[in-house]
């Protein structure tokens, strides 16, 4: 998780936080946080790179559309990173 970009640790949030989201309600979502907009350019190869971590799982919803969920590990990790933070955050 240490490895990881706030970006990619943010789409963790985002994953974790509906239920098999598509690339594009992801990329909604997170253009809702972020002031400069997210491309597909910059979220698909971050999405591919937290499957090839294992923190994502990425199947297919139909012929043209993926979903991503995070795997126990990446639910772990976030959890963890959860933890840390909330250490020395208390909001």
């Amino acid at each position: 998780m240490d490895q990881l970009t706030g970006f990619q640790r943010d789409l963790l949030y985002v994953i974790a936080g509906k239920d098999r989201p598509s690339g594009q309600e992801i990329l909604d979502d997170i253009n809702h946080y972020i002031d400069q907009p997210v491309t597909h350019g910059r979220l698909y190869p971050n999405l591919d790179t937290l499957v090839e971590k294992d923190l994502v799982e990425k199947g297919q919803l139909d012929r043209r559309t993926n979903y991503y969920a995070l795997t126990p590990k990446g639910r772990r990790e976030l959890q963890r990173r959860q933890e840390w933070v909330d250490q020395y955050v208390d909001v």
